[in-house]
């Protein structure tokens, strides 16, 4: 195994011949020293790596729940696919499924996808609407006092038509604090609802609970991991007793990460829960949206703890059920909803590049954005339904990044290398031939930096797309709007996104990383031999 060094220099920006710029930054600056090594895979992430969440408090009123119907939403989700749908949260352990044969759709339609799209008065009537929704939302999340939801037909069959119509896989978040007089999990409300999935075809995959860590304090009550695998394992029997649902996914246990190193719940699960799902997933935000601060968002170390936590997880996971798929089943950069100002902002892309480079190099199979659309300040879909940062970044790995995880690792000691941060993955071969490298790269600095190409794919010109604030320096690190090579990114119109398209550059080009920016660096002409 042959290990390439890539020298990435830190400089002032100068605009000046771009071969003489390089040689001068090289005088008087310390490099940082990559080895890339193209001859084999690392790991392959699943090709849904990137998915997304919607919360279930968009059916806390189930009148929202019509929103999924808006043709501005669904364009923007079709371009997340492949992907999967997890609908789930904490109101998910609040909602009981109530029949209601009035409120069916007819999704059976061929036009279903284009037939009953909402019209664009009661569109605009649910985003005002919404704007209180929240509030009320957000009262209740502080004081932790959450009221049971009914939900009809309505919730599944919109859920399952936009699913579909975008591309996406749900999966379907099942109450687990519906409780027998001995503490186990009571399932009839849950066979009601697959009865009637399955009277409706509709194949999906399934969840049960969201955080039982959190049980006790949101509910008053406790259950143990080894309760909670037994559930799981009374659940699949369920779903194998169904010719529809007998080899659905089932996920979980979709426990909060690991505090002061205890993982005791995710423990007892495994023993008597892993057979029964197809992956273990387990909940990771960095830091408490209410106390965090910009400065969180930029330090390298806050950006570290992820591999610490995964690393619990997974060994955890190894030592019991060797060879488990292990799924981070609801991410995002802050809890408690998010940090105004921060998660919907520019700044939240730094955390969220990086737990995709570094979630894929670590051993994550999939990643699952929390939210989509819905209650918080982490979505990705803005309550205009408007893209923001974290939108357009997830769309063009989406349409970058393949799912093979290459090596590149830092050799220098320089410690500001700790604000350069990249990830090699093989190029997204629905967008380029075999043998195309992609280069995620971000810089946490305000300086910039310069990445001199090694030999061995110098003679690959480079598809470059740089995003940045629509403002300069730390001043726009908390806008809602984003640069791509310069220009502005924003829809079309209601029915089409721009073309995303990169910068062309020459072979052996000096490739620049802006201060505070983002950026996908596509060798074309690569040949790497992993990826062909």
């Amino acid at each position: 195994m042959k290990l390439v060094p890539l020298v990435l220099t830190f400089c002032f920006y100068r605009t000046d011949g771009a071969q003489n710029r390089a040689d001068r930054y090289h005088n008087g600056s310390s490099p940082v020293l990559l080895d890339l090594d193209l001859s084999a895979v690392v790991r392959r992430v699943d090709p849904r790596f990137l998915s997304v969440t919607i919360d279930a408090s968009l059916a806390a009123d189930e009148r929202f729940m019509l929103l999924l119907r808006s043709q501005k939403i669904q364009i923007l989700t079709k371009a997340l696919s492949p992907a999967f749908l997890r609908f789930g949260g904490t109101r998910q352990d609040f909602m009981v499924f109530s029949p209601q044969k009035s409120q069916q759709l007819d999704t059976d339609a061929d036009e279903s996808c284009n037939g009953t799209l909402l019209p664009w008065w009661a569109e605009e009537q649910l985003k005002e609407d919404w704007t209180q929704q929240q509030l009320i939302l957000r009262g209740e999340e502080l004081q932790r006092k959450y009221h049971r939801v009914q939900f009809s037909e309505l919730t599944v069959d919109l859920l399952h038509s936009f699913s579909s119509c975008s591309g996406l896989d749900l999966i379907f978040g099942l109450n687990a604090l519906l409780r027998t007089a001995d503490n186990s999990w009571n399932s009839s409300n849950a066979r009601s609802l697959l009865k009637y999935c399955e009277s409706r075809q509709y194949r999906m995959s399934w969840e049960l609970g969201n955080e039982p860590n959190s049980f006790e304090k949101k509910a008053g009550i406790r259950v143990d991991g080894y309760q909670l695998g037994r559930d799981f394992t009374h659940l699949r029997k369920i779903l194998s007793e169904s010719k529809l649902y007998r080899e659905a996914g089932l996920y979980g246990p979709d426990v909060g990460q690991p505090r002061d190193h205890r993982t005791d719940l995710l423990e007892g699960f495994l023993q008597s829960g892993a057979e029964a799902v197809d992956a273990c997933t387990w909940h990771h935000y960095y830091v408490n949206g209410r106390d965090t601060s910009l400065e969180d968002f930029l330090d390298p170390e806050v950006l570290d703890t992820l591999a610490l936590k995964t690393n619990e997880v997974l060994e955890t996971v190894k030592q019991a059920s060797p060879g488990k798929s292990v799924w981070l089943g609801e991410t995002s950069s802050a809890y408690g909803g998010g940090a105004l100002g921060l998660s919907d902002t520019f700044v939240a892309g730094f955390m969220w590049i990086d737990k995709l480079g570094l979630g894929a190099r670590l051993g994550l199979d999939v990643v699952m954005r929390q939210v989509l659309v819905g209650f918080g300040s982490y979505h990705l879909i803005d309550k205009d339904l408007n893209p923001l940062p974290d939108y357009w970044l997830s769309v063009l790995y989406k349409r970058l990044v393949g799912p093979e995880v290459l090596k590149i690792q830092v050799t220098s000691n320089f410690g500001r290398s700790k604000r350069v941060r990249l990830y090699l993955h093989c190029a997204n071969k629905n967008s380029y031939r075999s043998g195309a490298v992609a280069l995620m790269s971000m810089n946490l600095s305000k300086k910039p930096v310069w990445i001199s190409v090694p030999a061995l794919i110098s003679s690959s010109t480079v598809d470059a797309f740089v995003l940045q604030s629509d403002r300069q320096g730390e001043e726009g690190l908390d806008s809602r709007s984003v640069k791509l090579n310069g220009e502005l990114l924003k829809m079309v119109d209601d029915k089409t996104l721009p073309s995303l398209s990169g910068e062309r550059q020459p072979p052996a080009q000096h490739l620049q990383l802006p201060g505070y920016s983002l950026a996908f660096f596509v060798f074309v002409d690569a040949k790497a031999p992993a990826c062909r």
